[in-house]
């Protein structure tokens, strides 16, 4: 089911999207988002990574340290290196939206 959000969809929007969809009650729904969002964490953390056909992956990025600039001030700045969150869309996902 796509639906179309004119906002940014909260966690209890996703709570209430899935119990409306299925023959969850609100309570089991909110089990499953919480359950469901703490293994992508725990992945994405432990390095593996998350794949999901269709949809995409989440893993964890390393970046380099860096000299970086306060735009405000410009000065400049040592930033450390560190590791992100990334996500990288599967194909029918980038396929999807570019039809939308």
């Amino acid at each position: 089911m796509i639906v179309s959000f004119l906002a940014i969809m909260k966690k209890t929007d996703l709570i209430l999207s899935l119990s409306d969809s299925s023959n969850l009650s609100k309570i089991d729904a909110r089990i499953a988002v919480e359950v469901i969002l703490q293994e992508l964490m725990q992945g994405i953390i432990s390095g593996q990574g998350i794949e999901i056909r269709g949809f995409g992956g989440f893993y964890k990025k390393h970046r380099k340290a860096r000299q970086g600039i306060n735009p405000k001030t410009s000065e400049r700045t040592q930033v450390g290196e560190k590791f992100v969150p990334f996500f990288k869309p599967g194909k029918l996902l980038k396929e999807i939206v570019n039809k939308a």
